[in-house]
């Protein structure tokens, strides 16, 4: 047995710690991605071979998300069913060196050559880096953000770079939105630009900790405080509290409701449906003065209740945008789709005041400056 001191003893448990911990986190990212893989096969074969596709048409994916959810089957939304696709077609032969890993887990992999894969496009033939890497290296958010380019050398070039330098999700968005791959093919000095964006630290277990698809593949919940700040969200406690205490038809249904769209992940701080409106009513809060960016942001959420949210008898959604600041406040409805003016009637009964509004933020503001205070 070594003679460790005991500071050499602390130094080595640290770095099993550490290493243990990259392993796991290797492990969770491998078999997410194994898993949404295998997804879209069975989703392309079904959709090119099935039988009774007819019956579903382009309904498949919305009615295979639904069953899927009532199955209890978290993770595989509408949107992600489409990803899995996408990174099925995108890398039909992903999983094909790993038969053997996914048979010790039970799981069979699908005969490559004999399945619709063959049929694929030209334009999805690898020429990147060997599949074992990337399957040990990248998350399924960096497939992601691979799926959006254009061609495979475009792929096969951020990859590379991915994988050599260790490149967080961010950093892999980052290099695309910069155009790296074509500054480089045009640069004279490809090493100096490459440089630029060379990153040096692997994946962290907080990124996998805060990743939603993660979570959802563990099962594991997704807590508000992963995206608000202390200030938002002890605003927010009180005003859940508050609009169901005006008694007006607030049923609550959600808080930090998550709204994804590929890698983009929006969070919607209250969600209420209003049993007298009969419509959905979202609540976003903001620290600082009103912008249009607020606007913009609350006008995605309203378009996405209408298109996926809304059931037969609801009227269109409702924006309530609160912007809170330290001397000030201001209070601002999103009332976009409100034509009927009965319904414009009901919702000026249903939904509280401006000036409701405007005194239980001050009221918020004092209290939390006067509990800073005495802190």
């Amino acid at each position: 047995m070594p003679d460790l001191t005991f500071l050499s003893l602390a130094d080595r448990l640290d770095q099993l710690h550490t290493l243990a911990q990259r392993a796991a986190v290797q492990q969770v990212n491998y078999w997410l991605t194994a898993r949404n893989w295998l997804v879209g096969y069975y989703v392309t074969e079904y959709e090119q071979a099935g039988h009774d596709r007819a019956a579903y048409g382009q309904r498949l994916l919305v009615e295979l998300a639904r069953s899927l959810r009532a199955r209890g089957v978290s993770g595989l939304s509408q949107t992600n069913l489409k990803l899995c696709r996408q990174l099925y077609q995108a890398y039909p032969r992903l999983l094909v060196a790993q038969a053997s890993t996914l048979q010790a887990a039970g799981l069979s992999l699908p005969v490559i050559g004999q399945t619709v894969s063959d049929q694929l496009p030209d334009a999805t033939i690898r020429v990147g880096i060997d599949p074992v890497l990337l399957l040990q290296r990248l998350s399924f958010s960096h497939f992601i953000e691979l799926l959006t380019l254009d061609t495979p050398l475009q792929r096969a070039f951020y990859e590379v770079q991915s994988v050599t330098n260790h490149w967080s999700v961010r950093e892999l968005k980052r290099a695309i939105q910069s155009a790296l791959y074509e500054r480089t093919g045009l640069s004279t000095d490809k090493a100096a630009v490459l440089a630029g964006h060379a990153g040096t630290q692997p994946l962290q277990v907080g990124d996998v900790v805060k990743n939603p698809y993660v979570l959802e593949f563990l099962g594991l919940e997704q807590r508000p405080s992963y995206s608000e700040g202390e200030l938002e969200q002890a605003i927010i406690d009180h005003l859940q509290t508050f609009l169901l205490e005006l008694g007006r038809g607030f049923c609550f249904e959600a808080r930090q409701k998550r709204l994804t769209f590929d890698n983009e992940h929006l969070y919607v701080d209250l969600v209420f449906y209003h049993r007298i409106l009969k419509c959905h009513v979202l609540v976003d809060l903001k620290i600082g003065a009103f912008s249009h960016a607020d606007a913009g942001q609350m006008n995605v959420y309203l378009n996405y209740y209408r298109e996926h949210e809304m059931s037969a008898g609801d009227n269109p959604p409702v924006g309530l945008i609160l912007c809170a600041q330290k001397n000030e406040s201001l209070v601002h409805y999103a009332t976009t789709g409100l034509s009927e003016q009965v319904f414009v009637s009901k919702y000026q009964i249903g939904l509280p005041s401006e000036a409701e509004l405007q005194t239980f933020l001050h009221q918020e503001q004092q209290r939390l400056d006067s509990g800073a205070n005495l802190g």
